[in-house]
Order: structure tokens, then C-alpha cells, then sequence
């Protein structure tokens, strides 16, 4: 029974992708982010709960990769749809018709990165390229800092050059060859976790002091903190 428990919580993920997919079609994107956090955190569950349960199955993983395509890769791709569709394309010279559709790159190259990570065999401790949850949380949190934010907030995520830099960025972010560490524990020992430790308490303060805008600061002090123990670790 115990072994069936990890792949109910994929299906919850999935299920929440769904229901966040249906209200960024409804242009509800709020509620959308919202459900990308739930996602998020059944995705962290699902995995805790498969090593201590010791339940690993191949059925297991390939679950948990069409599930993270759902709430990880079609959802974060339609959510910056959406936002390119409020966007003033004619600042580009785009036509408004056709400028949204740059925001399924996101999506594409989710696939490209779920796939790759289930190939390849350097991804058992640690990550390369960003995680599509990381990258989704990004996206799902541009909706809530308009929400929530000022005009200045307003005027920068919905320039289009802006949007269409993070699209670029993001999908670029997903596929490199670039190492970041996960936020898996093994023990609480300081040394063996302190880049780890370090990323919690400053993500802690960084949410006290800007609230949603934090989000996105959050994902580049990720991706810069694992630069920096890449290189001390080179060095």
C-alpha cells in the first residue's frame, strides 16, 4: 500500500496544474500562482515521500515528469501567454496577434529539460539547468507582484521587451549546462549543508522585507549561490 502513497501525491500535483491551468485560461492569474505553490510543495512531498518510504518505481518517475509537464511546463508558458497578451506589442512591432505565442518557449523547453533529466545520470545529487519548478515559481510570481505591487511593478513586468527578456532568459536557464544545488537533506550538519542554510535564511528575509517581489529575487540568489560553490569548489 505504502508504495502507492508517493504516486497519489504526484496525481495531486498534477491535479493542481490542472486547476491552474484552467484559471490562467480564465485570466485569473492570482489564483493560478497560488495553485503553482500548492504544486510546488506536493512536488517537494512526493519525492520526500518516496526516500523515506524507500517506494522508488519507474512508474513513479515517469509520473512525476508528466505531471511536472502539466503544472511546470504548459502552465508557466501559458501564464506569460497571458501576460504578453496585456503587453503593448506595438512597442516591438510585433503584431498583438502573435507576440503571446513567444510565451510557449517556456513550455517547450520544459519538455526539453524533463527530458533530459530523466536521461541523464549527473542529476542524482544535484541539478543542471534550472529545475521547472524554480523556473515556474518565477513566472506564477510576475501575477501576484502586479497584484500586490505599484505602478512601477506594472510598468516593468508588462513591457513586453521585459517579458519577452525573461522568456528568452528562462527557456535559455532550463537547458543550460549550468550546476545548481538541491535542496535536499541529508543531515543537518552545517558543513555538509551551509550553501543550503545560507539560501533558506536569506530567502527567509528577503520574503520579510518585499513580500511577493522577493519571489524572483529568491530564484536569482539560487542560481548565484551555486555559481559561487561551483567555483569554491573548483578552486
Amino acid at each position: 500500500m505504502k508504495k502507492h502513497i508517493p504516486n497519489a501525491i504526484t496525481c495531486l500535483n498534477l491535479f493542481s496544474g490542472c486547476l491552474a491551468l484552467y484559471f490562467a485560461f480564465q485570466d485569473q492569474l492570482v489564483y493560478t500562482a497560488y495553485l503553482v505553490g500548492i504544486a510546488a510543495v506536493f512536488d517537494f512531498l512526493d519525492g520526500m515521500l518516496a526516500r523515506v518510504l524507500k517506494a522508488y518505481s519507474e512508474i513513479g518517475k515517469q509520473l512525476d515528469s508528466l505531471a511536472d509537464m502539466v503544472s511546470f511546463g504548459v502552465v508557466p508558458g501559458t501564464v506569460m501567454f497571458m501576460l504578453l497578451q496585456r503587453a503593448d506589442a506595438s512597442v516591438l512591432g510585433i503584431p498583438s496577434d502573435i507576440l503571446p505565442f513567444f510565451g510557449f518557449l517556456i513550455t517547450i523547453f520544459s519538455a526539453l529539460r524533463l527530458a533530459k533529466f530523466n536521461i541523464d545520470t549527473r542529476q542524482t545529487t544535484s541539478f543542471i539547468g534550472l529545475p521547472t519548478p524554480a523556473c515556474t515559481i518565477f513566472v506564477a510570481s510576475l501575477p501576484l507582484i502586479l497584484q500586490y505591487g505599484g505602478l512601477l511593478h506594472y510598468e516593468i513586468i508588462l513591457n513586453p521587451l521585459v517579458l519577452l527578456a525573461l522568456t528568452v532568459l528562462l527557456s535559455f536557464l532550463l537547458v543550460a549546462e549550468l550546476p545548481l544545488f538541491a535542496l535536499k537533506f541529508t543531515n543537518l550538519r552545517w558543513q555538509d549543508n551551509s550553501m543550503r542554510f545560507i539560501f533558506l535564511g536569506l530567502s527567509v528575509i528577503l520574503v520579510a522585507l518585499l513580500k511577493f517581489a522577493a519571489i524572483p529575487l529568491i530564484i536569482v540568489l539560487y542560481i548565484l549561490l551555486s555559481i559561487i560553490k561551483k567555483t569554491s569548489h573548483s578552486s
